[in-house]
């Protein structure tokens, strides 16, 4: 494993006890894990069984039931998976740093993942300072570590691709699986634990439940491996000129899965690579996975604001300052956004796919982006509007590269484009755009089907079922 993946965030040695404490958070996975291979090489070290521990934490920003069941899929199979490995995976209902900092109290040592947004560096950082013990965190959820790839925010993925390139051989290889030396499945902890399995999400009395549980997606990293397999067999070959069509719907799905740390990019990264599909479908689809991602994870880690307006370049908050009087051809109340009640039948689609399957189409994410700037009063409102909508509905939502891929629609990782009402210099797209270059209708009747199938009904469903007879 490479040592730049390492870092020790205290200055404390490894102490005396019981075990070494695995704090799973953002890699959710028994395979293709650094945090949990130097976990248990470091518990092999040390002759101590290794105790994988995940808090379920009720009050996490803008989860909802949605999220938290996609969640407890993949941490019951996670902990089916580590049985095997002889692992022992608890979990707890509570605030994650006061448990870690007693669940410490007899560990040698606490290993964890790496996490870019804000509360997950907190976390960690306040409960580094409160440990007794050693306590390393080890990034996995980067090809390139990001702070090996840049040691600034970049402008754009042209500025950040040659730095990854530049480093891809170095750290786009195999993780050995270690092999646990003590069991810690026998192992006894006092106190409210239980395993995956054992959990009943009404437990979680706080969460917003009115999302319910994407009918499209189950969570998982064995699904999600089969996820990524389906991808490579069946619409991998043209990924590259048939990803962008919304009613071909040639994607590789695998978003959700990165997004709660179900699978690694190393490991899909390796199987593209050695896959037989044509070397223009890997490479496009290599370029989304690594360096728009991690384009993604730059604009997080070092740009503090990257949830909100005050995030984005000085050119296109200049430019859409300068177009604020233009009149807007048509003006939504958020529960119009939200209800998908506008009288475009496209971003209607488009919305209701993401209540409905928990997903929207990647090319539609922008359209549906720029229609919020132009449909908003002020693009600060907008702004709040697209970063609501996506968090809440989406399963890759609350996420680095949703994050980046709504600052995108305001100008971010992008250049000044021709002048134009409203936008000012930011790209724009309209829906003539989208009817030349797809068929639109099928697209409206795919997501249609969707609503119909499972039983989602909304006046907007009504008028998009009407659209597709026509």
């Amino acid at each position: 494993m490479q040592n730049e993946r390492i870092k020790k965030l205290n200055s404390n040695n490894p102490l005396e006890g019981d075990y070494i404490l695995y704090w799973m958070q953002a890699s959710v996975r028994s395979e293709y894990n650094h945090a949990l291979e130097f976990a248990i090489n470091l518990a092999n070290e040390l002759k101590k069984p290794l105790l994988a521990f995940f808090a379920i934490y009720g009050r996490y920003p803008e989860a909802n039931l949605r999220h938290f069941h996609f969640l407890l899929e993949g941490l019951d199979d996670t902990e089916k998976l580590l049985e095997k490995r002889k692992i022992k995976l608890v979990c707890r209902i509570c605030d994650p740093v006061n448990e870690i900092v007693k669940l410490s109290q007899k560990a040698c040592a606490v290993v964890t993942d790496r996490g870019y947004l804000r509360i997950q560096k907190e976390w960690r950082k306040s409960a580094a300072e409160k440990v007794k013990c050693a306590f390393y965190q080890v990034e996995s959820e980067a090809v390139v570590p990001v702070n090996e790839a840049s040691g600034k925010e970049e402008f754009a993925a042209r500025t950040l691709r040659p730095k990854i390139h530049k480093k891809l051989d170095k750290y786009l290889i195999t993780l050995p699986q270690g092999k646990v030396g003590a069991s810690s499945l026998g192992l006894k902890i006092s106190g409210e634990y239980f395993a995956p399995a054992d959990f009943n999400i009404s437990q979680l009395n706080n969460i917003d439940k009115t999302v319910f549980k994407s009918p499209r997606f189950t969570g998982g990293e064995t699904r999600a491996l089969e996820t990524v397999k389906d991808f490579i067999e069946t619409r991998l070959h043209n990924y590259d000129s048939m990803r962008n069509d919304p009613a071909l719907n040639h994607l590789s799905h695998i978003s959700p899965y990165l997004h709660f740390g179900q699978i690694s990019p190393v490991h899909i990264a390796l199987l593209i690579k050695n896959s037989d599909a044509p070397a223009a479908a890997k490479e496009k689809f290599l370029e989304e996975l690594i360096v728009r991602r991690e384009l993604s994870f730059n604009f997080c880690e070092y740009n503090d604001k990257y949830d909100s307006h005050e995030s984005l370049p000085e050119w296109a908050v200049q430019t859409l300052e300068g177009r604020a009087i233009d009149k807007r051809p048509y003006i939504y109340e958020m529960d119009d956004f939200e209800k998908a009640r506008t009288h475009d039948h496209c971003w209607n689609a488009a919305q209701l796919e993401m209540i409905v399957t928990g997903k929207m189409h990647n090319y539609m994410r922008m359209y549906w982006g720029k229609k919020i700037i132009e449909w908003t009063p002020n693009y600060k409102e907008a702004y709040k509007t697209a970063i609501y909508l996506n968090n809440k509905y989406s399963l890759d939502g609350r996420d680095p590269n949703s994050f980046a891929g709504v600052a995108w629609c305001f100008g971010k990782h992008d250049r000044p484009w021709t002048r134009r009402p409203v936008f000012g210099s930011i790209r724009y797209m309209n829906e003539a755009g989208l009817k030349r270059k797809f068929d639109m209708e099928s697209y409206i009747q795919r997501v249609a089907k969707l609503c119909s199938d499972n039983n989602y009904e909304l006046d907007s469903l009504t008028h998009l079922m009407e659209k597709s007879n026509e």
